[in-house]
């Protein structure tokens, strides 16, 4: 297993050699990741990266090269080092199922520990939920604006290459239909798709040739790119070289909203009437929904999706919320900074419900005995993720990936009707401390 410790900041471990100096590194703590708001004034976001968090806490051990380093730079003392060789989460991680929906304040993940043990896995949380949230989110997004129509992802170009597969699996959850990422499709089984780029096409004579060729490989059910040069010529030359049955043309340029129907015209009228339109070109959830009306089948997203469409981190922060005091006696703890305040104490979050929709977002303070709901009135949020270090297999590998994508659809029908609207504006349901 190759090791995370070091994918963090180097205050995670001055603060555990201090607490180690004060004999206070052992303090039960619980620490909470959470958004203090959604951003660009969005209704709701999305929790993703939950089940890569479990695997990278797995793989955070700090073998002889990670201490060497720690070594060489002078990073901690002898006895902070010796912690670190030995370290091992022990504690306990629950949290908000990935794939659900979060707003302002919701508790997404809570790790009860020792401060050292928890405080140490602070930077390996935000990276990793920031992003794939942020993803997530916008995808979400895309996926209302689609109403429907496929979508696939294709950003592995425009973002780093592990980034690249995050991104893709996040966008899975969050309802895109496939991914051209090959390593998401080995490692987590989003389904991949992918045919030719215009360089396939410049490698032959003539763009019928190109697509000959692609058909002879592929079959006439594939999909023709059919921009390199003349669009409307592309189209004929696809259709000769496929015949009617051909699959899907793509188109990555020009006005799209007048090109679609056009070519929608041409390939009825060249008999191709059931040849799908898959369109590309730097989509964002805006430009979808300005497509909402044309002879669109399907959409292909980059850029904007492994960026967050203006978002490219959710804003999470991860706090100390409670201490036990040496009687065994929780404490709440935050901060009261201008603008950055936080609310102390162990909590427990509930989606409020009236007729299956949704009305608040209720957040129990100070150990809540919150342990059941009637049906119909609401759903407790958080679930078991780690106990005693060890992951919740449900929440690992494919099958965790799969359960996610099941629940964000079930979360998500749960919002009322204008929290799917693309304008800014409030969160879609109120948060309230209770």
């Amino acid at each position: 297993m190759t090791s995370t410790a070091l994918l963090t900041d180097r205050y995670e471990l001055t603060m555990v050699d201090a607490a180690l100096l004060a004999g206070t590194h052992d303090t039960p703590c619980v620490f909470e990741l959470f958004a203090r708001r959604l951003p660009n004034g969005r209704r709701y976001g999305v929790v993703a990266g939950t089940g890569r968090l479990l695997d990278a806490i797995a793989g955070f051990r700090f073998g002889p090269a990670e201490l060497a380093a720690l070594k060489r730079d002078e990073v901690v003392s002898t006895d902070a080092l010796d912690w670190l060789e030995s370290y091992r989460f022990t504690g306990d991680i629950r949290g908000y199922r990935e794939g659900e929906l979060y707003f302002p304040g919701s508790p997404l993940l809570v790790v009860e520990a020792g401060f050292a043990e928890g405080v140490i896995l602070e930077t390996l949380a935000l990276s990793t939920l920031n992003y794939d949230s942020a993803v997530a989110s916008a995808a979400a997004r895309m996926v209302s604006a689609a109403s429907g129509r496929p979508l696939a992802e294709m950003g592995s170009r425009r973002t780093g290459e592990r980034s690249a597969v995050a991104a893709a699996r996040a966008a899975y959850i969050a309802g895109f239909g496939a991914t051209s990422n090959l390593e998401a499709g080995r490692t987590w089984r989003v389904p991949t798709m992918g045919t030719a780029a215009h360089a396939f096409t410049l490698l032959f004579p003539d763009e019928e040739q190109a697509f000959r060729a692609q058909v002879a490989s592929m079959g006439v059910g594939t999909t023709l790119l059919v921009d390199t040069y003349d669009i409307r010529a592309g189209v004929e030359n696809a259709v000769r070289a496929a015949g009617t049955e051909l699959g899907a043309v793509r188109i990555d340029s020009g006005d799209l909203g007048v090109v679609v129907a056009e070519v929608r015209e041409q390939l009825d009228a060249l008999g191709a009437t059931d040849t799908r339109i898959t369109v590309t070109n730097d989509l964002d959830e805006y430009a979808i929904a300005a497509l909402a009306s044309a002879p669109v089948d399907s959409y292909g997203v980059g850029t904007a999706l492994v960026t967050g469409s203006g978002a490219p981190a959710a804003g999470m922060v991860y706090k100390l919320v409670a201490r036990r005091d040496a009687e065994g006696t929780w404490i709440g703890v935050g901060k009261s900074s201008e603008g950055k305040a936080t609310i102390g104490g162990r909590k427990q979050p509930v989606r409020a419900l009236r007729d299956g929709v949704a009305v608040s977002e209720d957040i129990h303070v100070d150990d809540p005995p919150v342990e059941a709901l009637d049906a119909g009135v609401g759903r407790l949020l958080h679930t078991t993720l780690m106990t005693h270090g060890e992951a919740a297999s449900e929440a690992l590998g494919p099958d965790g990936v799969e359960r996610a994508r099941a629940h964000h659809a079930a979360a998500i029908a749960e919002l009322p009707a204008d929290a799917l609207r693309l304008s800014r504006g409030e969160p879609a349901i109120p948060t309230r401390y209770l």
